[in-house]
């Protein structure tokens, strides 16, 4: 979530620093090739001025030749062909005085520059033999290929045009200013865009600290540890407020399990007492009963034994979720032999075989207690369900970050469907509802071992059967000090 929220952030500054430079160096652009095309207009209004327009002849004249002037001052013309190669020596723009015509000049540099030949349809000069202002030039990038720039300007008697100035300048200088500036603007938006990054980043550090909180919480209430809360933080009002409220949820919650875990006690203690009472009555009643009702009198004392296996197994379930062992590391490859061998005699009472390699050591952060006891109802499941000459095997595998104690029998195993449901509370395949039990042995192993720290996983077996499988967390240095401050 932090990268996603990042990334729109970042994509959102990237798209307004690019709205804003885009056209700030376009303006940039437009702005310095506007101060060189009046920077020429003003040249070329000063060389109109110093113009000579005595014996210039008018264009659309009765009786006079446009292309010959009649009465030019040489003098004047010397002067002024000194002053344009001057300009032209200091500026490096060429520029030149021409007739009416736009043709046949009167002062030009560099010398034997003749622009007319080629520049008579050149829109700026049109526009000046008509009379009128030269239009913008086309804009000028750093990339355009080297040009020039041509403006060309009037000089106007009596409302006709008798001369023309007529400039061209080159536009690298131009091109390396646009490209200085648009440099200075890029170093500007890199600074900006490195400085909203920071902010961005601590933006969403600020934004997604409470929801960080919120998922540590979460995932610690999901698997079992009711106690954790979310600390205040940091962050938007709004999520503040959620903390807030998570807070009250969980509490709410826990009271609830509570009252839920007591309840359940105290109802199968209660009920303890009534049963045992209700049996010793079936049992004086069984004395007197004729022989030809001892089948009904069997089948009233098995119901009455399986139900008060029910109130066993859920005051076992009411005090495990009620429990919350401590975990200490704890090797657990003895613990596993010794449980092996106490269920080894009921394994041989129904025939089943029941095997346990050698297992490896296996330092484990587990309870020990809760862990044999939750290794116990997998264990009973596993003989109860195993056909005569059948096999149960236990097995111990560690790796990198947790010890897993497999326990894979061969019986009649499960479905993919009836995998999603095994470990709920009192459910039993359809299958094998005529075998002893109350569908809670396995909710308390998984119960105990959540308790922990570990869980509980069920697949099908290498020989067809179930395989259940408890994972612990591996043992490494320092965990029976972080048990503690637990």
């Amino acid at each position: 979530m932090r990268t996603r929220l990042l990334g729109i952030l970042l994509a959102l500054i990237a798209c307004v620093l690019a709205a804003l430079g885009v056209p700030l160096a376009a303006a940039m652009a437009a702005a310095e090739q506007s101060r060189v095309v009046v920077d020429r207009m003003d040249d070329m209004t000063r060389f109109a001025q110093e113009m000579p327009t005595q014996g210039l002849p008018s264009r659309g004249a009765v009786g006079s030749d446009p292309t010959a002037p009649t009465a030019l001052d040489p003098l004047q013309v010397r002067a002024l062909g000194t002053e344009v190669s001057t300009y032209e020596s200091l500026y490096g723009v060429r520029i030149g005085l021409f007739l009416g015509d736009g043709r046949t000049p009167v002062a030009v540099a560099p010398a034997g520059w003749a622009p007319y030949a080629s520049q008579t349809g050149d829109p700026a000069v049109q526009a000046a033999r008509d009379g009128r202002r030269s239009p913008n030039p086309p804009q000028v990038w750093p990339w355009t290929p080297d040009r020039t720039l041509t403006i060309a300007s009037p000089v106007v008697r009596d409302g006709d045009v008798v001369a023309l100035v007529v400039t061209e300048s080159p536009t690298g200088p131009l091109r390396e200013r646009i490209l200085h500036r648009w440099m200075v603007l890029g170093a500007g938006e890199a600074v900006a865009m490195i400085a909203a990054i920071l902010l961005a980043v601590r933006l969403t550090e600020w934004v997604l600290r409470p929801v960080r909180t919120l998922d540590r919480a979460t995932h610690e209430i999901a698997t079992g540890r009711m106690s954790a809360r979310v600390a205040p933080a940091g962050g938007p009002p709004e999520l503040r407020s959620l903390a807030g409220a998570f807070n009250e949820m969980a509490d709410h919650v826990v009271r609830t399990l509570d009252q839920q875990r007591a309840f359940v006690a105290d109802a199968s203690h209660q009920l303890r007492n009534p049963l045992a009472a209700l049996l010793l009555r079936v049992e004086l009643l069984g004395l007197e009963l004729p022989e030809e009702h001892e089948a009904e009198l069997v089948g009233v004392r098995e119901e009455g034994v399986r139900l008060a296996r029910v109130l066993d197994d859920l005051l076992g379930l009411a005090t495990a979720e009620g429990s919350r062992p401590l975990p200490e590391p704890v090797d657990l490859a003895p613990l596993v032999l010794a449980r092996v061998e106490a269920w080894r005699l009921l394994a041989d009472q129904h025939e089943v075989v029941l095997r346990c390699p050698l297992p490896p050591p296996a330092r484990a952060l587990a309870d020990p207690i809760g862990f044999g006891s939750a290794l116990d109802a997998v264990l009973d499941n596993a003989i109860k369900f195993s056909p005569p000459a059948g096999t149960v095997l236990v097995t111990v595998l560690v790796d990198a970050g947790q010890v897993a104690v497999t326990v894979a029998d061969s019986g009649p195993g499960l479905t993919e469907e009836e995998l999603d449901r095994i470990g709920d509370r009192f459910w039993r395949s359809p299958r094998h509802q005529n075998v002893d039990g109350s569908g809670l042995g396995l909710s308390i192993a998984r119960t105990l071992l959540l308790a922990g720290g570990g869980s509980l996983d069920f697949a099908t077996g290498p020989a067809g059967g179930l395989a259940v499988t408890l994972n612990v967390p591996r043992a490494g240095r320092g965990e029976r000090t972080a048990a503690v401050r637990a």
